[in-house]
This record gives C-alpha cells, sequence and structure tokens, in this order.
C-alpha cells in the first residue's frame, strides 16, 4: 500500500488529466452548440438530389429524390424525401421527426404495398433504400444525441477544422463513435468517420462543393458515403435549394404521405 506522499504524488499526477478530458468534452460540446445556434433560423427548404447507388464491382444504379425539410422550435427538424425515379421505386416516401435523446420518429410509405411504414426504433442502424446510409443518418443531428470530446484542429482543404469524437446517446445506435471534422469559420461538416459496435471504420462520408444561401446558410452541393468493410457506396448531389418557401406542419404528416405528389 503507497505511503501518504506517494498516494499524494499519484494524485497530483492524475489531475491534469482529468482536467484536459473535462476540459475536451467540454470545448466539444461548445463547439457543437455554437453550429446549431450558426444554422439556426433557417426555417424550411427544399432541393432535388441525384442519388448514385455504386457496388463493389462499381456497377451503378440512380434515384431522383425531392427533399423538404421544416425547422422545429424546441425540437429537432422535420425532413421528407421524395422518389421520383426510377419507376421501380417512385412514389416511396420517407418522413423523420428527428428528436434529442428520444428515437427519431421515422415512417416509410412503399406504394408497391400501399401501406406506410414505420421504421422500428431498434432498427434503424440498417441501409436506406439499399444505400450506403442508414436510417439513423438521415435525421438532423440534435446536440443531445451526442456526448463529445474535442480532439485538435488541423488543416482540412482550404480550411481549418475542429476535429471532435463524437459518442451516440441513443442505444440502438449502429456506431460506437463518430470523427466529424467541421470548419472553424462556419462549421462546415467536411468529413465524418463511422465506428461500428466493434469499434472498427465502417464508414467515412466526405461533403464538397459547398454553396452558400441567403447570404448564410452553407449546404453541400455533393456527399460520398463509402463503406469500407462491403466495398460500396453512395453519392448524394444536391441541386436547387430553395429556403424560407412557406412548408409548414400541414407538409409533414405521417398520414398524408400516400398522396404526396
Amino acid at each position: 500500500m503507497p505511503d501518504i506522499k506517494t498516494a499524494a504524488l499519484l494524485l497530483l499526477m492524475t489531475l491534469p488529466l482529468s482536467a484536459q478530458a473535462q476540459d475536451a468534452e467540454q470545448r466539444g460540446l461548445e463547439i457543437a452548440r455554437a453550429a446549431r445556434a450558426y444554422d439556426h433560423g433557417f426555417t424550411d427548404f427544399t432541393a432535388n438530389m441525384i442519388m448514385t447507388l455504386k457496388n463493389k464491382a462499381g456497377k451503378t444504379s440512380s434515384r431522383l429524390i425531392r427533399i423538404r425539410t421544416l425547422e422545429v422550435e424546441g425540437d429537432g427538424d422535420k425532413s421528407l424525401s421524395i422518389f421520383d425515379e426510377p419507376a421501380d421505386v417512385k412514389g416511396t416516401a420517407m418522413l423523420t421527426y428527428a428528436h434529442g435523446l428520444e428515437p427519431d420518429d421515422q415512417w416509410l410509405y412503399l406504394p408497391a404495398l400501399k401501406r406506410i411504414k414505420r421504421i422500428s426504433s431498434r432498427n434503424k442502424s440498417g441501409p436506406f433504400m439499399g444505400s450506403t446510409f442508414a436510417f439513423e443518418d438521415l435525421g438532423s443531428q440534435e446536440i443531445e444525441k451526442y456526448t463529445y470530446n474535442y480532439l485538435r484542429d488541423e488543416p482540412c482543404g482550404d480550411w481549418t477544422c475542429h476535429v471532435i469524437e463524437h459518442f451516440p446517446a441513443y442505444e440502438h445506435s449502429g456506431y460506437t463513435r463518430l470523427i466529424v471534422w467541421m470548419d472553424t469559420e462556419a462549421f462546415r461538416i467536411v468529413r465524418s468517420e463511422y465506428y461500428d459496435r466493434k469499434k472498427a471504420l465502417l464508414k467515412t462520408l466526405t461533403a464538397g462543393d459547398f454553396e452558400q444561401f441567403l447570404g448564410h446558410y452553407w449546404r453541400p452541393a455533393s456527399m460520398n458515403m463509402e463503406n469500407h468493410q462491403t466495398g460500396k457506396s453512395t453519392l448524394l448531389e444536391w441541386t436547387d435549394y430553395q429556403f424560407k418557401t412557406g412548408l409548414g406542419e400541414r407538409d409533414f404528416r405521417s398520414q398524408s404521405l400516400k398522396r404526396i405528389k
């Protein structure tokens, strides 16, 4: 058993590390809050998207999707994805109500079955429509969904990025952690690494060709999600962003998915 002097020395040696850990957690949380505050006030937006799926052999297939998003005060955003092409998925629609610590509410309308399917809160790590994006990747990333650990600042292309670990607070997440590169100027997320339940690198999301709207809000024109374990990838190409279009709660009702045009 160590004497009093040795015990005191050991305690002093551990205090700086503990303080550093607390500082890293606090700084990570502060950056997440600043990023959320920076993007606040967009109200709503619509956009068109081409989703291109690539398999391990390099074969591709594409889908045309319309996106609608509504900012919600005091809760997560609401989003709606409507598939227009190809014919075999035309009319498919997914509605997401994002939340903080509570599981997101998600519904998928499948026109071939003519029914609305509610996505189980335990099944959000599954692939969305055959892509490398999981259902849990598609809701707005509320601050409460994670705890944070600031790692460092480093160059990322033309910018400098904060590098921050995100640890999912949601018990049924498919991930043990994410590492996110977010630029220090306008909080644009340029890269995210996703680690699976075995703590191995699963996917990398790379975003680029950012455009600014309303003189403030930044959105990427391209997002590529690569699955390192399957060799598959999904490219999202965004066009025709329109902000403050007048969308309201009535446009995001699960009961209306069958009648979406």
